[in-house]
């Protein structure tokens, strides 16, 4: 096995000034170590051992008692991240174009990533050991992509004749006391119906091991030549999904105390449904995955407006965002901005060309669709304000167009939003500079 490379050494950490960057990492009690988390996992006894190398493979080693990762202050070169090996029908990796963000083309199939960001992963490269591994460094919870427990269209959709059984793998984890949490992503007439009830029910049985269950729209692009036939749900379907799925979580709820599963807020979106009241979301397991976000920014909006209410300004304010959030926004929040507060707020849904109109969620509008839009109507406005998932922490679009880029092709003020719209208002408003953090 190979060694995991020192890439740093914190100045506090009692190893510094005796072990460089660019030394490895031999052993942990004369255990091979295989990448962060075995690290800290390993070095959690009382009493440890760790040996290192220099450059020349000459040994060094140091015993601690009672010391944690933190206080080693080592930063490691970590292991290459497990890959994808299946052939979704729907991936959306395979439906992108080129000069995208080079992370978004990768297809990680890694259970730690899915432990320490909570990624969803299929199980389909986990081995054996890995699957011992997990439940030895009780690594949970994890975040398993099902789509079907009816295995023969499970290896169909994922294209992947090597699949083993997926619940067995499930039971063995949840059964070895670790915390699971399941998405399905479902394609019209493929994994629907009848399909998706079985894969509630069976899913269901193995609760309170499996706390949760996503059940999320296809989401497609215009880049799918050569792909599989898929199309997107139509309104009337997705009212069908809607009613099913709540129809079984009043089961669930009588049997579980719990509805466990939920559909995806894009359900709702799609079907013109009001979204359920904000306890139906409970504890919320599912709220990266688009489980409850919308009910989420609904109730805060509600909950925070009033404090816009000395809000004053002559500046014309316009809002972007996706076709799927453009109802409610401009149901919930525009005739408070406008004919409570009296601002001059307008609300633009952007069509996202880049993807393709399919696409409608605003965390994938590119910084071109939306600097297109802008300059469409910028004798309309005098400040810009986005949304808050179309920009990464170093203030990235998804298409490698920067927002100081965008700021200085547009020649106006331009604010990354909050979940939260009254702060983003107030801030806003108040900012001389209208530039306010994501």
């Amino acid at each position: 096995m190979s060694r995991l490379r020192i890439r740093d050494v914190d100045p506090f950490s009692p190893l510094f000034g005796y072990v460089r960057p660019g030394w490895t990492l031999v052993s942990v009690n004369e255990q091979p170590v295989e990448d962060e988390i075995d690290f800290r996992y390993k070095i959690s006894e009382d009493r440890i051992s760790i040996v290192f190398a220099n450059p020349d493979d000459e040994e060094l080693e140091f015993e601690f008692e009672d010391i944690d990762a933190v206080t080693l202050g080592l930063t490691l070169d970590d292991r290459k991240i497990k890959l994808c090996k299946n052939d979704c029908i729907f991936c959306f990796i395979l439906q992108q174009p080129p000069g995208m963000r080079r992370t978004l083309y990768l297809k990680d199939e890694d259970y730690r990533l899915s432990f320490t960001h909570g990624n969803f992963i299929t199980l389909s490269n986990t081995s054996d050991s890995d699957l011992e591994r997990i439940v030895e460094q009780k690594l949970s919870p994890l975040y398993i992509s099902v789509h079907a427990t009816d295995d023969t269209l499970r290896r169909c959709m994922l294209r992947n004749e090597r699949l083993a059984p997926i619940v067995p793998r499930i039971k063995y984890l949840t059964d070895n006391g670790i915390t699971v949490h399941t998405q399905a992503v479902l394609c019209p007439e493929i994994n629907d119906g009848a399909y998706a009830e079985q894969t509630i029910r069976d899913l269901a049985a193995l609760h309170p091991g499996v706390e949760s269950l996503a059940v999320v729209p296809v989401g497609l692009t215009r880049y799918r030549d050569g792909l599989a036939k898929l199309r997107p749900y139509r309104p009337d379907e997705a009212r069908r999904v809607v009613a099913q799925v709540e129809a079984i979580q009043q089961d669930l709820l009588a049997e579980l105390g719990t509805r466990f599963v939920w559909p995806a807020d894009e359900f709702y979106t799609i079907a013109d449904l009001d979204f359920p009241g904000e306890s139906t979301y409970e504890h919320t397991p599912q709220f990266e995955n688009g489980i409850g976000m919308c009910r989420e920014f609904i109730t805060g909006w509600h909950r925070r407006k009033r404090w816009l209410r000395d809000i004053q300004t002559d500046r014309r304010i316009l809002m972007l965002t996706g076709t799927s959030a453009y109802p409610f926004l401009s149901r919930h929040c525009l005739p408070y901005l406008r004919d409570q507060l009296g601002l001059r707020v307008d609300l633009h849904a952007v069509t996202n060309r880049f993807w393709g109109e399919t696409v409608t969620v605003s965390g994938l509008l590119t910084g071109q669709d939306l600097l297109r839009h802008a300059r469409q109507h910028e004798s309309k406005f005098d400040l810009l304000i986005l949304p808050p998932n179309c920009t990464n922490d170093e203030d990235l679009f998804l298409d490698n167009l920067t927002l100081t880029q965008f700021r200085q092709a547009l020649k106006k003020p331009v604010v990354i939003g909050h979940y939260n719209l009254a702060d983003t208002i107030r801030e806003a408003v108040a900012s001389d500079s209208a530039v306010v953090a994501a």
